[in-house]
């Protein structure tokens, strides 16, 4: 991957615009520490000089404790632009968790189909701490350590301009090298990148799926892929540090030179009386100290493989587009919502999952959707929501397209109670409100109350109440359902999508599951995916979707008691039976 200047500066100047208080300390501890590194070295000159001269023993002491304090006081300031530039680096790449979370959020469905929750977490989170590193490091470690080269240079030339020369040469040639040779391993790193999401993902679905993993017997079959995973690992991290060699011999290669350009340089002087034996001492002490700055380049050249194959991953992933375009702003009309399928078609890939679908139901009316698996039901409910765009014709909400309203505006007119119901690692009070702070505690309880939950807010260990953490997996089924009833009366859309949890509950918890569905049905349009037959008693019409198509649709009632229908058919088998 190439990657020029410009990339580095654009990165720079996006997450670090707001941190230049911390980068303007940084900068002064830094012009401090290299400022004591270069003048230190010329109390030992002066030491040395002094007490061949034969200078009394209290003066030699005096430089010795001079030159001890100083270099304390570097390493002081060294530590605290260490600190300073790690706090740099986490602010500034938290900024960009927070935009490649906020990105993949609001791509569409099929970007997130194509990829595992493990491979979006090494994306979002992984890459972003190898760009901590790049911008924690590069600041104290590239930038601070080219300072502090340029120091050496100048200060030598001002004891000897062939010496200052010799130095300049030296380290052009070194960082020319080490610059050239750093982008070997480029590809590598980007590899070792992928791999490993690949394997996180991997390990996730299936930490995901232990129950069915242990109960179908396929412990062997789970254990092998991990093995291939691991073995495609190490094979990649493996070339990318077989690689990244290249600059550690290349280092060994130019401090071979730079010792010879020394010895070469300082003999040359001495023996022309040029310099004293003190000047020839601090011409050796500066290579030794341009060791460790071109030593520390060459390591942050190695971090930096790894921070440009992290960037270019993090660019690409900021560049992927949704397919779904933010519409003009239509607006949604308030209250119970129409909703007009006019002749969709949708596929997934190349196969149509949907296939001219017309379907209206007016405002307030409750429609049931039966269908057995794969004829296309929760395709219905994702094409309302905006997940997908029609393939071909329109969904209307309202009158409205929904593609000319904003993406926002569907989704707070139209709520998808699904049954999979996810929970954060956070208060009860966000994971009811989503996050949502205007939502005030008064509301929240008053819900809870209406649908059955008031006893377990109250029975919650601390007497904390919204406050208390939930954690997946503290809730049944039957009351995660009802949780996921009180977000959609805390939001009060004009449309609800109901797809029916098909798990059988306990006697009181599916009266309370009865009674909330009664409110949440009241006043609002309705699409209940019905696996129940209590639930489809509550609908108005009931449409049947076999392989994408409507094969029937009517009001309920005129379907129930005509012995020609499919409905008719199902209730007389057995609608459970059959849809379960």
């Amino acid at each position: 991957m190439n990657v020029d200047r410009r990339r580095y500066l654009q990165l720079f100047a996006r997450y670090l615009g707001g941190e230049w208080r911390r980068a303007t300390l940084l900068s002064l501890l830094l012009l401090l520490t290299i400022g004591l590194e270069i003048a230190n070295p010329q109390l030992l000159r002066r030491f040395i000089d002094s007490a061949l001269a034969g200078a009394e023993v209290s003066s030699l002491v005096t430089i010795a404790l001079v030159f001890m304090g100083v270099a304390f006081l570097t390493q002081i300031l060294d530590a605290f632009a260490r600190y300073v530039g790690e706090d740099l680096g986490w602010a500034a790449t938290n900024k960009a968790r927070i935009d490649l979370l906020r990105h993949v959020l609001h791509l569409d469905q099929t970007f997130h189909k194509a990829r595992t929750s493990g491979e979006l977490i090494e994306r979002i989170d992984g890459d972003v701490v190898a760009l901590a590193t790049f911008f924690s490091s590069f600041v104290v470690n590239v930038f601070g350590n080219l300072l502090l080269l340029v120091g050496i240079v100048v200060v030598v030339a001002r004891e000897s301009l062939l010496a200052g020369v010799a130095f300049l040469v030296f380290a052009l040639a070194a960082l020319g090298v080490l610059t050239r040779i750093r982008t070997v391993a480029v590809r590598e790193w980007e590899r070792v990148r992928e791999v490993s999401a690949q394997m996180y993902g991997f390990i996730g679905e299936r930490l995901a799926g232990t129950e069915d993993i242990r109960s179908s017997g396929a412990e062997w079959h789970v254990m092998n892929g991990l093995v291939q995973h691991h073995r495609d690992w190490y094979a990649t991290r493996k070339a990318s540090i077989v690689k990244g060699t290249f600059l550690w011999t290349g280092t060994i290669a130019t401090f071979a030179v730079g010792h010879g350009i020394a010895f070469a340089v300082g003999g040359y002087l001495w023996a022309t009386g040029t310099v004293t034996i003190g000047t020839v001492y601090l011409l050796f002490h500066y290579v030794e100290l341009l060791r460790r700055p071109i030593d520390q380049l060459r390591r942050e050249l190695e971090q930096i493989q790894r921070a440009v194959a992290s960037l270019g991953r993090v660019e690409q992933l900021l560049n992927t587009e949704s397919r779904l375009t933010e519409g003009r702003g239509a607006a949604i009309p308030r209250g119970a919502i129409a909703v007009d399928f006019d002749r969709v078609s949708f596929a997934y890939e190349s196969d149509l999952v949907l296939r001219d679908v017309s379907l209206r139901i007016a405002p307030g009316g409750v429609l049931g959707v039966l269908g057995r698996t794969g004829s296309g039901k929760t395709t219905l409910a994702r094409l309302l929501l905006r997940f997908y765009d029609p393939t071909a014709g329109a969904v209307r909400l309202g009158g409205v397209d929904a593609r000319d309203a904003r993406l926002a505006e569907v989704r707070a007119r139209a709520t998808l109670v699904s049954q999979d119901v996810q929970l954060f690692h956070a208060s009860v009070r966000d994971n009811l409100t989503l996050f949502d702070h205007s939502i005030s505690d008064e509301r929240i309880r008053d819900v809870l109350e209406r649908i059955g939950l008031g006893p377990w807010l109250r029975s919650l260990p601390d007497d904390r109440g919204l406050d208390a953490e939930l954690r997946s997996g503290a809730l049944s089924a039957g009351e995660a359902q009802l949780v996921a009833f009180a977000r959609v009366f805390l939001r009060d859309p004009g449309l609800v999508v109901l797809d029916e949890a098909s798990s059988r509950l306990d006697p009181a918890t599916e009266r309370h599951i009865e009674n909330a569905i009664d409110e949440l049905l009241d006043r609002r349009t309705a699409i209940v995916i019905a696996h129940r037959l209590a639930t489809v008693e509550r609908c108005d019409e009931i449409a049947i979707l076999e392989n994408g198509r409507v094969v029937e649709h009517g009001p309920r009632h005129a379907l129930a008691v005509d012995p020609s229908s499919r409905f008719h058919e199902l209730l007389r088998i057995g609608l459970e039976e059959v849809l379960a």
